[in-house]
């Protein structure tokens, strides 16, 4: 019964620690990566990706966004950056805070080397305010970009766009209370600031009229805060896109893996075909 009893409290460790090596293990293979494509590319790479993590012992999945605790890491890294040396910021995220996007932003355009944003698959809200800064932004040709118009709210009342909220007072109604009155004043404002900030990133590689153009595009609320702004549409715009994406940054995104469910709901046999090649096993 004791060595019952025993093989059980090992099942159990196992099973506490088999995760957490493989987290290390995992986290190693990344570093190892970033460090190849650095030397590669001659350049700092930063990585700035937001999936769903989970919880070490409940399981529980946390949505990622752009917070406060990113801009300190991402301004850090940018310091220990020597002046001249290039940043490669690898940026997958649904967005966030608007105050640590923007700080983000406006360290990497101080950055005098050259600054490149690559989006292997989305950058989204803040993340495409982040992208703004750079020298040159790549991405995947199946990629996209997102409106930057702001959102006011809460968690508990939800999040309204600005430009919606001032477009609801454009109508009449005398029995509005202060408290839509004081949002419509703090929306009209919040679209002024982002409006000026996309325009300062802008001004190194546009003309003042181009600048204010695209900021007046992004931040006015003419699209949904989640409408995708592909490839495309984005070198239509006026943007300084380019579709060189290196295979080591998709590599590096395979370590990342989302949380694991019961069942994927994407399944395919992770090998590359070649044209004409048959399948395996003698299947036409």
């Amino acid at each position: 019964m004791a060595d019952f009893l025993n093989l059980i409290w090992i099942l159990l460790l196992l099973q506490a620690f088999i995760p957490l090596f493989g987290r290390q293990m995992l986290a190693a293979r990344r570093l190892a990566m970033i460090r190849l494509l650095e030397r590669k590319r001659k350049s700092r790479v930063i990585t700035m990706i937001h999936r769903q993590e989970t919880m070490s012992l409940l399981g529980i999945p946390i949505a990622r966004y752009i917070d406060i605790e990113d801009s300190e890491l991402l301004l850090r890294a940018i310091r220990m950056t020597p002046p001249e040396m290039p940043i490669d910021l690898i940026v997958h995220t649904p967005g966030g805070l608007v105050l640590a996007a923007e700080q983000i932003a406006c360290a990497l355009k101080r950055h005098k080397g050259k600054v490149t944003v690559l989006v292997p698959h989305y950058a989204m809200s803040g993340g495409t305010l982040v992208a703004l800064a750079a020298d040159d932004i790549v991405m995947d040709p199946d990629a996209v970009l997102g409106p930057v118009d702001p959102q006011l709210g809460s968690q508990q009342g939800g999040y309204y766009p600005a430009a919606s909220i001032l477009k609801a007072l454009d109508q009449p109604n005398p029995n509005r209370d202060d408290h839509t009155l004081i949002l419509g004043d703090m929306a009209r404002k919040a679209i002024e600031q982002v409006r000026e900030t996309v325009r300062t990133l802008l001004l190194e590689h546009h003309s003042p009229e181009k600048a204010a153009e695209i900021a007046s595009m992004l931040s006015e609320g003419r699209w949904t805060h989640d409408y995708p702004i592909t490839y495309e549409e984005a070198r239509a715009m006026g943007l300084l896109v380019s579709d060189g994406m290196p295979m080591e940054v998709y590599q590096l995104m395979d370590l990342y893996p989302q949380t694991r469910q019961r069942r994927p709901g994407v399944e395919f046999i992770p090998a590359p075909y070649h044209p004409g090649a048959p399948p395996r096993g003698g299947e036409r």
